[in-house]
């Protein structure tokens, strides 16, 4: 019996990290008028996390929760499309590959940022 307690409070302890990371970040996201910037932030935060092995209730409360509620794959994906419709290719191809390009990077400058500090 208490082990299934035990199980059923880490679970419900796990579901509020992620639940108290995903409001600001998706206040901050609503906020926000650029899918570039946020996801380029999130890429660096995200970087920054996966260098700190130690650091595994920040992640879920920062990485999965916050991360996971500013990024948007799906507003990114949608604005490209959108491009496409109109017929702005080249704008689209910029948007996709800036933020493939931003996003590695930042992601790779966060990671060695960790492992300096």
């Amino acid at each position: 019996m208490f082990s299934l307690f035990s199980s059923w409070f880490k679970e419900l302890n796990t579901f509020f990290l992620v639940l108290l990371g995903a409001v600001p970040g998706a206040l901050l996201r609503w906020q926000s008028n650029s899918d570039l910037l946020v996801n380029v932030f999130g890429a660096a935060l995200l970087g920054f996390l996966v260098g700190k092995t130690s650091l595994a209730r920040a992640k879920l409360l920062l990485g999965v929760g916050f991360c996971g509620a500013l990024t948007t794959f799906s507003g990114w994906i949608f604005k490209s499309v959108q491009l496409i419709a109109t017929g702005s290719f080249l704008e689209a191809l910029s948007l996709i590959m800036s933020t493939l390009f931003l996003g590695l990077l930042f992601a790779t400058l966060g990671l060695l940022l960790s492992q300096k500090f």
